[in-house]
């Protein structure tokens, strides 16, 4: 931690204890804003035209959706939510716990399970992506049932969270989020006759949200936590103040908003378009808060400067980019399936809707991948204001800053061969939250189906071991040295060492055999240092990927070689010989490993001690999947080829 995020940390410190004073306790009076005004409507609605436009596929999925929040059938983070349409705001059905409701938020230690239960699930159902659904079914059928279940949950909710009390005060990044889906949770009720006396002419509202963008001013995320907390800090901030200018201050939030949010969106992206967390996850969640918050800029008529417009148009297509033939993103580092905005069917995979949201405002490339419709790009593109940005003619391959590579089959030769291959900075800011230490790891899909797949994340709280092992070099395509990470972990969100890689080459280009090399210095730290080279070749008319293995070191080391099999896929393993089959529809489909005759190998399936064999869908489920393990010894000599054939 630098000196100067120690002395800003000292500071919050300091003004949390100040703040103490301010707590509100539930049931306890509380006065107005000292500063707000008069004049309180709510300015910037949708166009009423925008509801004729919805894709019909995607009305029917939303409206499906709201229908299972009021029959308490909701999934929050793989867990069904019984009380959607009766939360009770503080319970973690996980673990059965309730978080704190009336402590004041500065002593909860949201992080301890034991105080709070699974502070995700906690956390979720109130950043109120149920009730923007519910708003957005309203807008779309004008059921009354739907528009009073919002006003009774967000009425709850505000009677049973007052200023600085309980666990949903202690966190910036959910004060953001739930913000905008105040935002339109308003906007998409605009109509109903109610929707004044719930939010401008309600006084519990009108505190609310002074007080959401007071703790923002605050406490803003810094140092080595300014990661996508402080873009979603920033965007919640900017939209609140972009859409309830009811207080003096209004003006001047705004502006602070608005540059706080410009200034760390820039620093969070890679000049190349990708995230610097280099968890792919992420990407899109910071995409759809640039998205939505610029879009409350056009909005208020005070609109974001084309240089923020550009990173988000060089985001949006670097996302297109990096998706498979069927739409799927990679899997790189953490991802907890984060939200700005939910006004669609919460199961559609929220890369398309972004993509189709982000092509509603800036307009797609003929390489994109094909886009169905999405409630959320027809009232984005209601709302925010179209722009024409440079963008790439063709689909980029190679994206040198985060060093990522896709190499991809030729679509002559058949199905997709899709290959990620990773060869960039370990992580983001001095902790790298959200990295995994995976460099030189591969993820390899034949035609969108996981074949050499990355695990995922599981978990962040709670379950210490899923969190170490789903984010260690053994759960990862890559190789292990000594039995230890390639990066020493510090904690569940901190590393202490951060590998450095290096591209060697990379010739891509859209030929029929491309081919990536990197290397990374991870294990110079050994007591026998040893640095890893990883050479991959896609040969597109062979059908055939081979990896090839070397590295560089004084002696000999204890190593480990792991493939993990996507769950879809079964596996023959004979000796150092693996076939591989997968089911697509009623097609069966088979392909070949021929692993190194050098190493020992093992195949583990879905073992808890230790744990290994899993793969993690989304988050909070896992599911079983087979992993190939080859142990030996690595040497200078050592050469370790791998060869996967596929359809």
């Amino acid at each position: 931690m630098s000196p100067t995020e120690m002395f800003y940390r000292s500071l919050d410190v300091t003004r949390r204890r100040i703040w103490t004073r301010r707590q509100v306790q539930p049931g306890e009076p509380a006065e107005l804003p000292t500063d707000i005004r008069i004049d309180r409507d709510f300015g910037s609605q949708l166009p009423a035209s925008a509801r004729a436009t919805v894709d019909p596929d995607a009305a029917s999925a939303l409206i499906k959706a709201a229908e299972a929040v009021l029959s308490g059938a909701w999934s929050v983070l793989g867990q069904q939510r019984a009380d959607s349409a009766d939360p009770d705001w503080f319970y973690d059905p996980m673990t059965g716990r309730r978080a704190p409701d009336d402590r004041l938020a500065f002593r909860i230690h949201h992080r301890d399970e034991t105080e709070t239960g699974n502070i995700k699930q906690v956390w979720e159902m109130s950043r109120h992506h149920h009730l923007t659904v519910l708003a957005a079914a309203w807008w779309l059928t004008q059921e009354e049932r739907y528009a009073e279940a919002v006003a009774e949950q967000l009425r709850s909710w505000w009677s049973a969270n007052p200023f600085l009390t309980g666990v949903h005060w202690t966190s910036g990044i959910e004060v953001g989020v739930r913000l905008i889906s105040w935002v339109w949770i308003r906007r998409l009720l605009d109509d109903w006759p109610k929707a004044g006396d719930l939010f401008e002419h309600n006084d519990d509202a009108v505190r609310q949200i002074a007080w959401h963008q007071e703790f923002l001013a605050a406490f803003p995320s810094r140092g080595s936590s300014a990661n996508n907390h402080v873009v979603a800090e920033a965007a919640g901030w900017l939209a609140a103040a972009c859409a309830f200018p009811w207080y003096d201050r209004s003006d001047h939030w705004r502006q602070s908003a608005a540059a706080l949010f410009e200034r760390e969106l820039a620093a969070n992206i890679f000049d190349d378009g990708l995230n610097r967390e280099l968890a792919t996850d992420y990407h899109r969640f910071v995409l759809e808060l640039g998205l939505v918050a610029a879009v409350e800029a056009d909005a208020a008529g005070e609109p974001l400067s084309e240089a923020t417009w550009e990173r988000l148009t060089r985001m949006l297509d670097a996302g297109a980019a990096i998706v498979d033939a069927k739409g799927r993103a990679p899997r790189q580092g953490d991802g907890d399936e984060g939200r700005a905005l939910v006004v669609d069917d919460p199961d559609r995979d929220p890369w398309a809707v972004a993509l189709a949201s982000g092509a509603a405002l800036l307009g797609d490339r003929g390489w994109w991948p094909p886009l169905g419709g999405a409630v959320e790009a027809t009232v984005l593109g209601s709302v925010g204001r179209s722009r024409q940005q440079q963008r790439p003619r063709t689909r980029p391959s190679h994206f040198p800053d985060a060093g990522l590579v896709i190499l991809r089959s030729q679509p002559q030769d058949g199905p997709e061969i899709w290959c990620r291959c990773d060869g960039g900075p370990h992580g983001f800011l001095s902790i790298a939250a959200h990295a995994h230490a995976d460099a030189l790891s591969l993820e390899v899909r034949h035609d969108g189906v996981d074949i050499l797949a990355d695990p995922g994340t599981y978990c962040y709280h709670g379950e210490p071991a899923w969190r170490e092992w789903l984010r260690s070099t053994a759960a990862h395509n890559t190789v292990e040295l000594t039995g230890v990470s390639q990066a020493e972990s510090g904690g569940p969100f901190l590393w202490n060492t951060h590998p450095r890689t290096a591209l060697v080459s990379c010739d891509i280009g859209g030929q029929a055999v491309q081919s990536w090399t990197a290397e990374h210095d991870g294990y110079l730290r050994l007591a026998t240092p040893t640095k890893h080279r990883r050479s991959t070749t896609l040969d597109s008319a062979a059908r055939r990927l081979t990896v090839v293995d070397t590295f560089e070191t004084s002696d000999v080391v204890p190593m480990r070689l792991s493939w993990h099999l996507g769950p879809e896929v079964t596996v023959d393993f004979d000796g150092a010989r693996a076939v591989l089959s997968w089911q697509v529809g009623g097609d069966r489909r088979q392909g070949t490993m021929q692993l190194p005759d050098e190493l020992t190998w093992s195949t583990h399936r879905a073992e808890a001690a230790p744990i290994e064999g899993w793969y993690a869908p989304r988050f909070g489920v896992r599911v079983p999947a087979t992993s190939l393990v080859g142990h030996g010894m690595a040497a200078s000599w050592t050469r370790l080829v791998t060869e996967l054939e596929l359809p």
